[in-house]
């Protein structure tokens, strides 16, 4: 058996790719719930129903969309150009350690500066912080050859532990009775909701845009034709003048900047306050979320609500009829590994003779 590249493919399969991919996932994991002894259909509508049936399922999928689209954005673009970041979680909590760093209520004040202006400043120091964390990475890469999944896996572990002792030390609010969490943000720089009293932000606005922003950026800019250039053949690209070494290094600032505004955008817009448990694995299902929607950044948005979706909704289904809620972690898992099987099987023919 071997794998022949095909000359010619079809636009149509590129969307035929992740179709099948899901059909396929919803067939392996009707197996699991009969396992599990329930009902296949009734099981799939209440995880349908659970996200999607009500304003208030929805606005909750939406709610952990919103973080999830960030941190896939930040997946997606460091991955076009073959910049492998797997600190989107470091990068994500640096950016909430930041937020709340410039608009907490340090000394039960804070800074003494209107909102108007504190808020802007406490989102650009996130996204400083997550591009400063991936910079160090994305030099060791061009200038030494030191591989970026092994820099960014270990900050993701320094980064954690850093938080950790500040939680417990400088950043720890005395109101919080003991519990290892920061100080919360001042009033007026929470981002407003879009659904009256739920849990719905304007962060999903953030999100979308920049979505759309990236898309324009890499289609549409010279340079997101060096990215794309980069990510095809950084020798080639290199050999016909696309100045490498600089654009990774933009791509590392642009990727970090994402999921650190991730971690500003979860603080100021759902939580208000740091804390060790804010992220349930974010910046890792980023790197999921970005490999299901083809590195595109606006299959990133239908990705994440995939994603989002499957997650809030297998609670429910959890609760009706009993099913472990591990079953959307089988779902989401399986679906990357067959999209990952559908793109290769896009580009290549088997060949058993």
């Amino acid at each position: 058996m071997r794998l022949e590249k095909r000359h010619a493919v079809a636009p149509a399969a590129y969307v035929a790719a992740p179709v099948g991919a899901v059909v396929f996932t919803l067939l392996v994991c009707a197996l699991l719930l009969r396992w599990a002894g329930a009902p296949v259909g009734r099981s799939y509508v209440l995880l349908l129903q659970g996200a999607f049936g009500s304003v208030f399922a929805l606005t909750e999928t939406l709610t952990r969309a919103t973080p999830l689209i960030l941190t896939g954005l930040s997946a997606a673009v460091a991955f076009r150009a073959r910049l492998f970041n797997i600190g989107a979680e470091g990068q994500f909590y640096a950016g909430a350690l930041a937020c709340v760093a410039m608009g907490g209520l340090h000394g039960g004040t804070g800074f003494a500066a209107p909102a108007w202006l504190l808020f802007p400043l406490m989102m650009l120091a996130a996204a400083l912080a997550g591009a400063l964390l991936l910079l160090g990475p994305a030099l060791l890469k061009t200038r030494l050859g030191v591989d970026e999944v092994v820099t960014t896996l270990l900050l993701n572990f320094i980064v954690l532990l850093l938080v950790s002792a500040l939680l417990d030390g400088p950043m720890k609010d005395p109101l919080a009775l003991g519990w290892p969490q920061s100080v919360t943000l001042q009033d007026g720089l929470e981002l407003a909701r879009l659904v009256p009293q739920t849990r719905l932000h304007t962060g999903l606005l953030w999100a979308l845009a920049l979505a759309v922003l990236l898309w324009l950026l890499l289609a549409r800019t010279l340079p997101g034709f060096d990215l794309r250039a980069t990510g095809a053949n950084a020798r080639a690209a290199a050999f016909a003048g696309v100045p490498v070494t600089r654009t990774l290094v933009w791509v590392a600032l642009l990727s970090g900047a994402l999921a650190g505004l991730a971690g500003a955008i979860e603080v100021a817009g759902r939580t208000g306050y740091v804390t060790l448990d804010m992220s349930p694995g974010y910046g890792y299902s980023g790197i999921v979320i970005a490999m299901l929607a083809g590195l595109h950044p606006l299959g990133v948005i239908a990705a994440g609500v995939f994603v989002a979706a499957t997650l809030v909704g297998a609670d429910s289904m959890g609760r009706a009829l009993g099913v472990p809620t591990y079953i959307a972690d089988v779902i989401v898992a399986t679906s990357l590994l067959a999209v990952l099987v559908a793109t290769l099987l896009t580009q290549y023919r088997v060949r058993w003779k």
